[in-house]
């Protein structure tokens, strides 16, 4: 089954007062690359969610975003600083001596962060990265869903193009015999043309047309790229991250195309040639969204 590189998932759980939102895209890249971004505070996630994405996202320029926002907070144990305090409450009377209302207040001493110690209790990792990946895991489902969905519309599209090259195929193996057969009959005009009364010989005409045959024999080239059809169609069913193949067929259904361009010598042939490669590039273009 075809997966595209192009996919988007999202899924948000509120679980044991945390609400985790995960959020995973990515677009065409020629090899993976991960960016994982996730709350300082929580950067131990990093590896672990990086680890779990490759488990099922082998090519392409993957994003993941994660936020984590504790609603029921007791993880933070807040104590004054009593030393920095009565600095505070001494500097503050002091201006009193400089004709300045006295009106020092709880509220106003409250905005003085600083006269507060804050100290963070440490973080169960284990709970919090079984949560975060639970979350993950859904986001992941749905993410390589749309991969999927996206893969099944490239594999259409893809057979479409394999059945007209075919086609053009077929159309170039029952043009060139009658190649040889034109030309073995200009030949013999041509011949007969210039000797006039005097008889042809058959026998050169038939060796030239041999020779003629020979050099413009296209028979290996359209076996291999019916062999090369069949090949990329088996590997689109593989179970398996095929992109990186799909193009290396490609490229060698290209060069046995190029092969036949370079000894056509019929106009009809060489319109087929180039609505041959025309056809592989567009499946060359179309394979660089697989993964």
């Amino acid at each position: 089954m075809l997966k595209s590189m192009t996919g988007f998932g999202r899924a948000e759980q509120l679980i044991e007062g945390y609400l985790i939102k995960i959020q995973i895209k990515s677009v065409n890249h020629r090899y993976s690359d991960f960016t994982i971004k996730v709350p300082r505070y929580y950067s131990f996630l990093e590896d672990k969610i990086r680890n779990a994405a490759m488990q099922s996202i082998s090519r392409g320029k993957v994003e993941i975003l994660v936020s984590i926002e504790q609603k029921e907070s007791d993880d933070k144990e807040i104590t004054l600083n009593r030393a920095v305090a009565e600095q505070y409450v001494k500097a503050i009377k002091s201006l009193a001596d400089f004709g300045v209302k006295d009106d020092l207040s709880m509220s106003a001493m409250i905005g003085l962060s600083d006269i507060f110690d804050v100290e963070y209790k440490e973080i169960d990792e284990e709970k919090i990265t079984e949560m975060v990946i639970t979350v993950f895991d859904a986001a992941l489902m749905e993410f390589v869903a749309m991969r999927e969905e996206e893969g099944k519309r490239l594999e259409e599209n893809i057979n479409q193009h394999l059945s007209a090259l075919l086609a053009e195929v077929d159309e170039i193996e029952k043009k060139s015999p009658a190649c040889v057969v034109e030309y073995r009959d200009k030949l013999r005009a041509k011949l007969e043309e210039i000797l006039k009364d005097r008889t042809v010989d058959e026998t050169r005409v038939i060796t030239e047309a041999a020779i003629f045959a020979d050099k413009i024999s296209v028979d290996e080239e359209t076996v291999r790229l019916k062999s090369h059809v069949c090949a990329f169609k088996n590997t689109m069913s593989a179970n398996e991250p095929v992109g990186k193949k799909l193009d290396f067929i490609v490229q060698e259904m290209n060069r046995e195309a190029n092969t036949t361009g370079s000894k056509c010598n019929d106009a009809e042939v060489a319109s087929h040639v180039v609505e041959l490669k025309s056809i592989i590039e567009k499946i060359r273009e179309q394979i660089q969204n697989i993964e």
